[in-house]
C-alpha cells in the first residue's frame, strides 16, 4: 500500500517523551506542566460527571461554554464573536488546525508556514492536496520576512500559517507584523490560521496580538486557542477556533466527521470555571514568567547561551559552546547520557540550518527545573 504520507514518522515529541521514559531522563521536551489544573475546575469536572452529563453535547461545543468563550475574546480583543455562528470546540487544538487546513486548501494549493514551524501544520496540507511553502524565520529574533512573503505569493497561494507566542522559539508577532501581513493578503484571495494557543504566555509587559483585533485580518481568519495550554490540563485535548460565519460553516462541516464533538462533563465544567475564575488566564503571564525567569537564573551560569524568551512555556538554549554535534545527535547524547531531554529544532525546518540549539520546558515544578539546571551547567 502507498503511504499517504511517505515522509512523516511518528512526532519528536512522542519519540523525546518515551526515550526521557526508557533513560529515566529529566523531560523537558515534551509540552505539558508536571504541576495540576487548578482544584476548582477539578471540582466541577467531578461535579458534571456524576451529574450525568456524559453524553453526546452539540456537535459545535455547549451553548454555555460558546457564549464565556465570545465574552472571553471580547474582554480580551475586542471581537463580538457569535457564539452560535463564530465559535466553535474542538478536541485539541491539533484538530482545529487540521479542520481549517482541510476546509481551505484543495489540490494544488499553496500554503506558507515559517520554520521553525510546528510539526502538524505540513501533513495537514499534504493530506488536502496542497503544498507547503516554507519561509525561514529570520534569526536572531526569529522575525518574519515579509518582503519574502511577499516574493513568495503567487495565484495558488491559499493560506498563510501564523504562530504567535511562536512554538518552539517563544517569538511574538507585533501590530507591525500584522500591518504587514494584511497588506500583501488585502487584494488577494488568501485566507490566515492564526495558532494562538500560548496566548496567555507573554511577559516582559507585552501584550498578546490577536488577528481578531485587526479590522482586516479578522474577517479572514481562522484563530486556534487552547484550554489545555491555559489550565494546565493538556490531556483534556479542549479547544476552539474562531472565524467569521462563511469560515466557521466550511470549517464544521470537517469537524463534524473528524471528531463530531468533544467531551461533554469537561465542556460544562470549564464553561463554570471560565465564569467563576476569570483571574486565572490574567494571572498566567506573571505565573510563567516567574517560572522563565528561574530557568534563565539557574541556566546564566552555565556555558549555554541564550536570550529569555519572549512567549511560549519554552525556552531555546544555545549549546555551540559545548559541542560540534548537530542537534539531534546532541539531544540524545544529552538525554541518554546525562539524563536531561529536550527537543531539537531540525524536525521543525524543511532544510536544517545547522544551528545549534535545543528547546526546553519550562513548565515544571521548580525542583525539576533544579535538577535539570544542575546537570546542564555541568556541561
Amino acid at each position: 500500500m502507498q503511504s499517504k504520507l511517505p515522509d512523516v514518522g511518528t512526532t519528536i515529541f512522542t519519540v523525546m517523551s518515551k526515550l526521557a521514559q526508557d533513560h529515566n531522563a529529566i523531560n523537558l521536551s515534551q509540552g505539558f506542566p508536571d504541576f495540576d489544573c487548578p482544584d476548582r475546575l477539578k471540582e466541577l469536572v467531578s461535579y458534571y460527571l456524576n451529574d450525568r452529563r456524559n453524553q453526546y453535547p452539540p456537535m459545535t461545543g455547549i451553548p454555555a461554554l460558546r457564549e464565556q468563550i465570545a465574552k472571553k475574546v471580547f474582554d480580551y480583543y475586542g471581537y463580538q464573536a457569535d457564539p452560535e455562528t463564530e465559535v466553535t470546540v474542538t478536541s485539541g487544538a491539533t484538530e482545529a488546525l487540521f479542520d481549517a487546513i482541510q476546509a481551505v486548501v484543495s489540490a494544488g494549493d499553496e500554503v506558507i508556514v515559517f520554520d521553525p514551524a510546528y510539526d502538524s501544520y505540513e501533513p495537514s496540507v499534504a493530506l488536502a492536496g496542497g503544498k507547503t511553502v516554507h519561509i525561514p524565520l529570520s534569526q536572531p529574533e526569529y522575525s518574519i520576512d515579509w518582503q519574502r512573503v511577499e516574493e513568495s505569493i503567487n495565484d495558488r497561494t491559499r493560506l498563510i500559517i501564523i504562530n504567535s507566542p511562536h512554538n518552539p522559539c517563544g517569538s511574538l508577532l507585533g501590530d507591525a507584523d500584522f500591518e504587514s501581513l494584511a497588506g500583501i493578503i488585502r487584494e488577494c484571495n488568501i485566507l490566515v490560521l492564526s495558532d494562538e494557543v500560548y496566548e496567555h504566555m507573554v511577559y516582559d509587559g507585552m501584550k498578546h496580538k490577536s488577528v481578531l483585533s485587526h479590522p482586516e485580518l479578522k474577517n479572514k481568519s481562522f484563530a486556534v486557542f487552547s484550554f489545555g495550554k491555559t489550565y494546565h490540563a493538556t490531556g483534556w485535548k479542549l479547544a476552539y477556533c474562531i472565524a467569521p460565519q462563511n469560515l466557521s460553516e466550511e470549517f464544521r462541516k470537517i469537524h463534524q466527521f473528524v471528531t463530531f464533538t468533544s467531551s461533554s462533563f469537561v465542556q460544562y465544567a470549564i464553561a463554570d470555571f471560565m465564569n467563576e475564575c476569570p483571574e486565572h488566564a490574567l494571572e498566567l503571564p506573571a505565573f510563567y514568567q516567574k517560572k522563565r525567569d528561574y530557568f534563565c537564573s539557574l541556566m546564566k551560569d552555565s556555558r549555554f547561551t541564550f536570550t529569555p524568551s519572549g512567549g511560549t512555556y519554552f525556552q531555546l538554549l544555545d549549546y555551540s559552546q559545548i559541542s560540534d554535534l548537530d542537534d539531534m545527535e546532541f539531544n540524545l547524547y544529552l538525554t541518554k547520557e546525562k539524563g536531561v531531554a529536550a527537543i531539537p529544532l531540525t524536525p521543525f525546518y524543511e532544510a536544517a540550518p545547522g544551528s545549534k540549539v535545543l528547546r526546553f520546558c519550562f513548565c515544571k515544578d521548580d525542583s525539576t527545573l533544579e535538577q535539570a539546571a544542575e546537570i546542564l551547567c555541568e556541561l
